[in-house]
């Protein structure tokens, strides 16, 4: 079963599930943003737009995800939120955007659903402004953690919706442009981890 077939089913009953849990971690982390009319934020994987009630005005909002069936559920909350946002139907593991094109990124669960992790964080840090921030909110594990429950089923989840074994400090090695800025437990006994990177100048 494919990810887009996955939350194509997924996707009417998925705010349901995920929005009470997760909307005061993503609060905290959208608040973040840069808030000036010139800034250029990108929102990767924003599946149902759950983010879009929480963005602050004045930044110009891009946002990408693979499922037509959850972007549809996105442009309803952008009309009833009257947020200007541009939508695309795309691959984060290739973004159809210039390098150095956005100020800020956003990757709230994301990270753990793609099956391919550190190539997704490599093209975000692609398409990020030296200087610029990257916020991630997801569920990781700690280098050797053992969690040997989360590793088991990590498998089939991942082939539903989202693993559960990915350790973030693997997923970032490849990408030495990203530096931590700041890395907080957020929800799950720490399980979950609101982290902030920023693109060093090269």
């Amino acid at each position: 079963m494919t990810l887009r077939y996955s939350y194509t089913l997924l996707a009417p009953i998925y705010d349901a599930f995920v929005e009470p849990f997760t909307a005061a971690a993503r609060r905290s982390n959208l608040a973040l943003l840069p808030q000036t009319p010139d800034a250029d934020v990108l929102l990767v994987g924003i599946g149902s737009g759950l983010d879009i009630p929480l963005l602050p005005r004045g930044p110009r909002y891009t946002g990408l995800d693979l499922t037509p069936a959850m972007l549809a559920r996105a442009r309803r909350k952008a009309a009833d939120a009257n947020l200007p946002i541009r939508l695309d139907t795309g691959d984060a593991r290739e973004l159809p955007y210039e390098a150095a094109a956005f100020d800020a990124v956003v990757l709230h669960l994301i990270l753990a659903v793609t099956p391919q992790p550190q190539r997704v964080l490599a093209e975000a840090a692609r398409v990020l402004r030296p200087d610029g921030q990257m916020l991630i909110l997801d569920k990781f594990l700690r280098p050797g953690q053992l969690a040997p429950l989360r590793r088991l089923i990590s498998p089939l989840a991942g082939a539903l919706a989202s693993r559960t074994d990915v350790v973030f400090e693997r997923v970032l090695a490849p990408v030495p442009e990203l530096e931590i800025v700041s890395d907080q437990p957020a929800l799950a006994g720490g399980w979950f981890r609101r982290i902030a990177l920023r693109k060093i100048r090269p």
